[in-house]
């Protein structure tokens, strides 16, 4: 079994990516008690994909996140640089154009899509803001891209009580449900490491993005941002 480390070596990261494919989504599902649902959604509000949109989903994982944009009539192109993700993501939505890529090089032309979307694969990037440049090339004058990611809840105990859940509660819990517990206990420590609402916001701004806002979901245990690229003049 293969744990990345806060390196991120993108080879690491992707092995550690493949072991846990197979079960990936039912742990998500258990380990965040059933929030994640609540979160695919709102992002896919924040999208608002339309029929006829081109819409990259990067750290699409298996495809669960990129099937909203599908059932909106976009196109989607579910992007990902784990094999054992892909694969398991063909065995289950055959009908999905998956494609493999690494977020700070990605096998597109400039301006192809009208939106992008990354959901908790910004903190696995060793590079956030070259990836976030990467993104912005591929979208089309005003277009968009949403994040989600993991946060800083706001409110002080509420903060203490779930830093404790990830670093003492998280792991025996995966123990339990994942095929690989090392990787969530790599999960728990790039929690812990990632920049706050704030300061993502402006990694996301400086990356050449604009209008950049975000909000909190479930007391800022996770933090949805969303911004435009800057029309052509």
């Amino acid at each position: 079994m293969t744990r990345a480390s806060l390196d991120k070596k993108p080879r690491d990261v992707a092995a550690m990516f493949d072991d846990v494919a197979e079960k990936y989504d039912t742990t998500n599902t258990v380990l965040s008690l059933g929030q994640d649902r609540l979160w695919r959604k709102a992002v896919a509000q924040a999208v608002d994909a339309r029929p006829g949109e081109r819409v990259l989903d990067l750290a699409a994982g298996t495809g669960t996140s990129s099937l909203p944009f599908r059932d909106a009539g976009a196109t989607v192109v579910p992007c990902d640089f784990s094999i054992g993700m892909l694969r398991e993501g063909k065995r289950r939505h055959p009908e999905l154009p998956f494609t493999a890529g690494d977020a700070m090089r990605l096998p597109f032309a400039d301006g192809v899509f009208d939106a992008v979307t990354i959901s908790f694969g910004l903190r696995n990037v060793s590079d956030p803001e070259a990836g976030l440049a990467e993104m912005l090339r591929v979208t089309r004058p005003g277009g968009r891209l949403v994040v989600c990611e993991f946060s800083h809840p706001t409110w002080k105990p509420f903060r203490t009580a779930y830093v404790e859940y990830l670093m003492r509660a998280l792991p025996p819990v995966a123990t339990k449900v994942s095929s690989n517990p090392d990787a969530y206990v790599y999960l728990a420590e790039s929690i812990r490491a990632w920049p706050d609402q704030a300061h993502l916001a402006a990694l996301v701004r400086e990356s050449g993005w604009e209008r950049v806002a975000w909000r909190d979901l479930s007391g800022g245990i996770v933090a949805l941002h969303r911004a435009f690229k800057p029309s052509a003049r």
